[in-house]
């Protein structure tokens, strides 16, 4: 990785690594990170090899602070553009079927949260706190509700948003934020990682896109798009390998098709 490279992208056993490297600046979020991520999920998107995504930040202290509001230029936008950076990479992120882990290593505030939502699941580290802070410098959490106020209850997601206080980490699992917390983040994540990694990945690609479909149907609609999805699931190579490897009473070798 270069010295001045803000986004680091690596790969590792079918895992795609993305770690933003602006630990100075409590890895808040600039035009280039944001770049790199929707670059980065956008090839993701269209790599059937790709197991998980792994979204983290450099160093202990921050996953992601957010905007970089030493720039005095975070909400300065071009406004004859009909999308901005951080809502798309939050579109991006959405139509990427392939697990999303967010990987919390310390705080996670504003924007941040936003990329922390956009992940499937979530692990922080014991030290890690979350919030939304923008009313304390005028502002409100915009394009993060679009994926946080499906995680969480009304009351608290109200409350952080007006109080701009933050939670800890065992009341951000309490309240089903992340999905695990443990002073060893990292053994944490291979634990989770290891539990979705031996899966099918046709199952999972399929699956997470019917969970995505599904989120804003009525139950009648709902109903009928996932009667109609069930027959699918069963056509792929990895039902049929699935099943026989249960008769055969074996391990079974997934193809992802």
């Amino acid at each position: 990785m270069n010295a001045d490279q803000e986004l680091d992208v690596r790969r590792q056993d079918g895992v795609l690594w993305l770690t933003i490297c602006r630990e100075e600046r409590r890895n808040a979020l600039s035009p280039g990170v944001l770049q790199g991520l929707c670059e980065a999920f956008a090839q993701a998107a269209q790599d059937r090899s790709l197991r998980a995504i792994v979204l983290t930040g450099a160093g202990d202290k921050a996953f992601c602070a957010g905007a970089d509001l030493q720039t005095g230029k975070s909400f300065k936008f071009d406004y004859s553009e009909p999308s901005q950076g951080l809502a798309d990479l939050l579109r991006l992120a959405r139509a990427t079927h392939v697990p999303k882990i967010a990987r919390i290593n310390g705080a996670c505030m504003a924007g941040g949260m936003g990329l922390m939502a956009m992940c499937d699941m979530a692990v922080a580290a014991s030290h890690a706190r979350f919030g939304l802070p923008e009313v304390k410098v005028g502002v409100f959490p915009a394009q993060v509700l679009s994926v946080l106020q499906g995680l969480m209850g009304r009351r608290l997601l109200t409350e952080l948003c007006v109080t701009g206080e933050s939670i800890d980490a065992h009341q951000a699992l309490a309240c089903g934020l992340v999905n695990d917390v443990g002073d060893d983040l990292d053994a944490r994540l291979q634990q989770l990682l290891a539990r979705v990694l031996d899966k099918s990945p046709a199952a999972i690609r399929r699956g997470l896109y019917l969970m995505k479909q599904i989120e804003a149907m009525p139950f009648e609609q709902s109903m009928a798009f996932t009667e109609s999805q069930i027959g699918l699931f069963a056509l792929t190579e990895d039902a049929a390998e699935g099943q026989l490897a249960f008769r055969e009473k074996r391990q079974p070798r997934w193809t992802g098709r």
